[in-house]
């Protein structure tokens, strides 16, 4: 892990942003940046396997951030720090290869979930993987809030019932594990893994590893 960079125009969220990083061993290093260039300035002196960006970045803004960082550092995982307001800029930043969004006031939890998901889908170059659900389906989270705007709570919806076996399968997910390992702890094979984790998917209402994973974390079915 090449650690990731905070880059945030507001000093505030930055602040915070790299507190909350620091307490996910696999995050380390942790670096910020204010603008585009001093983003690509610590890009080129070691790639960042997480970069997470502001929607609002001031300056060259996040979808030029983003190219001028796809010629430094093609590898790095871009997660767009963004509100459900932000649907624009998020559909050039998935253009661009980002992984997803994650609002400005994430936890510690759904970022160590974000850590693992990468670790364990490394970037494929021209290609999107949401790390998070995109803002125009609707949220599964309790909360989401643009930096600016507090916390602005969400109807809390019931939570899903899922089997003994299907925790398991979200547990081994949250650790990074890939459906093959899972399957060996477990005693299960592949494809029974894999049918397990779209099931719970549906149940959750997740589209892939990572949103399944943070929701189970937020509504307290893994911890």
């Amino acid at each position: 892990m090449a650690g990731v960079v905070v880059c945030h125009g507001s000093a505030t969220v930055r602040e915070r942003l790299v507190v909350t990083s620091i307490g996910v061993p696999s995050l380390a290093p942790v670096r910020a940046a204010a603008t585009a260039d001093e983003l690509l300035a610590l890009a080129r002196r070691i790639t960042p396997t997480v970069v997470l960006l502001d929607a609002h970045l001031p300056g060259a803004g996040p979808t030029e951030a983003i190219r001028r960082l796809r010629a430094v550092a093609p590898s790095t995982a871009v997660v767009l720090l963004a509100g459900p307001d932000d649907g624009e800029a998020l559909d050039r930043a998935l253009a661009l290869g980002a992984r997803g969004f994650l609002a400005p006031d994430v936890g510690r939890a759904e970022l160590a979930a974000v850590a693992a998901h990468v670790q364990a889908s490394p970037v494929t170059a021209g290609v999107a993987v949401p790390a998070v659900p995109h803002p125009a389906t609707p949220l599964q989270e309790s909360h989401v809030a643009r930096a600016d705007a507090g916390v602005a709570a969400r109807p809390v919806e019931p939570t899903p019932v899922l089997t003994k076996r299907e925790i398991e399968v979200l547990v081994g997910m949250s650790h990074g594990r890939s459906n093959a390992q899972i399957g060996q702890e477990l005693f299960l094979s592949e494809d029974t893994v894999k049918t397990h984790a779209r099931r719970l998917f549906r149940k959750l209402g997740a589209s892939d590893r990572a949103q399944a994973v943070a929701i189970g974390l937020r509504r307290g079915i893994i911890d």
